[in-house]
């Protein structure tokens, strides 16, 4: 498995999540379909911040051997909140059949990427020739 690729991939998607909610959370509030209040536009970008985080630990970890016991925190941190993520937005979209479609496209994305971290939490790395 290509793990570059995998951290690359992930840490692009949460950047840009990350820098849209941080800066223009008034934005995206309304297309969320949530209400708008000073409370719920600090939370969006507190979310955004830590896209922003995970999107850089991602980027710097790219080029380092990752899988089995090389970097488990790092895909520990990732299949988590991958993984939590993905079970909540399935629940949520269960449960209301009406929310966005936005958050069927990322509930794909979250559970993909908790499936393929939580393979490389117990798949050994190999390195290429």
């Amino acid at each position: 498995m290509n793990t570059k690729l995998i951290m690359i991939s992930s840490s692009i998607i949460l950047f840009g999540l990350g820098v849209v909610l941080t800066f223009t959370p008034d934005l995206r509030i309304g297309y969320l379909e949530l209400s708008s209040s000073e409370t719920s536009l600090l939370l969006l970008q507190i979310i955004g911040a830590l896209y922003f985080a995970f999107a850089m630990l991602n980027w710097m970890s790219k080029a380092n051997l990752i899988g089995g016991i090389y970097n488990r925190p790092i895909i520990m941190a990732n299949s988590s909140h991958f993984m939590i993520a993905g079970l909540s937005l399935i629940k949520g979209l269960f449960s209301e059949l009406n929310l966005p479609s936005i958050l069927w496209f990322l509930t794909i994305f979250y559970i993909l990427y908790s499936l393929i971290f939580g393979i490389l939490l117990f798949k050994h790395p190999i390195k290429d020739n």
